[in-house]
């Protein structure tokens, strides 16, 4: 089975279990303009951004180097996982962190934080040109090209089970929080792989909030990368509310499509 499929199924069973628990549609909370940013962007990525920079990146190493494809096949797995932790997912997280201390940067990656609830509709909820220029996209493209395939297939997989469920609105670490005797386990846990509770701190609305920890817990799939560089925050609470604070929202079109689309000119307050 492809690895594409697998995501989606994750994807899906995550969002079966929001269903069954009322907590998918977000009664009260979702409007017509979140559906619209969530629906586009949900089409956008997987459709249109991940494809182009799969068929670019090796077209142009192709005419480069014409001996580059599958170049370095005979690599060990986990070497290769190793290179596709830091090409990928460190790459990521140095974006993410990036994306929060620019003013402008945050207008590409504001429509994943005006969502004022967590889920897992709020995964690929983001403006394009985000993804788009995401570092760790391109040079996952080109280890692939270099014949990273396969290992990549499984990293994949293993990586958007993590980020699924850490924005899943029915926490799997909820059960480890209840039980003192997994304590212990968690604590490792939740330093090496970004949870629902870590990640929902990144999503907190109000700064005054103690569980909010908006300019940190940036990883994605690790969350040693937070610790490693002094971003993390672990308070094994969650926030009282998601959302952004003193931002004003934009149109939906904006959200997804800026600079494309550019109606609101004042100056935006990064998070």
């Amino acid at each position: 089975m492809d690895h594409r499929t697998i995501v989606a199924l994750v994807f899906l069973g995550f969002a079966v279990i929001e269903l069954r628990a009322g907590r998918f549609f977000q009664p009260g909370r979702a409007t017509l303009r979140d559906w619209m940013i969530e629906g586009t962007s949900g089409i956008v990525l997987p459709l249109a951004v991940i494809p182009a920079v799969f068929a670019i990146v090796p077209a142009v190493l192709q005419a480069i180097a014409p001996t580059s494809s599958d170049a370095l096949a005979d690599w060990p797995w986990w070497r290769m996982f190793a290179v596709l932790l830091v090409a990928d997912d460190l790459t990521q997280y140095l974006w993410h962190r990036a994306s929060h201390a620019s003013p402008t940067l945050f207008r590409l990656h504001r429509a994943h934080h005006s969502a004022p609830y967590m889920s897992v509709r709020v995964t690929y909820r983001n403006n394009a040109f985000y993804y788009a220029m995401m570092p760790g996209l391109w040079l996952s493209a080109a280890l692939v090209h270099l014949g990273f395939g396969s290992v990549y297939a499984v990293y994949m997989v293993l990586k958007m089970v993590v980020v699924i469920g850490a924005h899943a609105s029915v926490p799997w670490d909820a059960w480890l929080l209840a039980r003192r005797w997994t304590w212990p386990a968690l604590w490792v846990i939740e330093r090496v792989i970004s949870t629902p509770t870590t990640h929902a701190a990144h999503h907190g609305r109000h700064a005054d909030d103690d569980a909010t920890h908006y300019r940190g817990n940036y990883g994605n799939f690790l969350f040693l990368w937070d610790v490693l560089f002094g971003t993390a925050k672990i308070t094994r609470r969650v926030p009282k509310a998601y959302g952004l604070e003193d931002v004003a929202p934009v149109s939906w079109v904006e959200e997804v499509a800026w600079p494309l689309v550019d109606r609101d000119r004042a100056t935006i307050k990064q998070r």
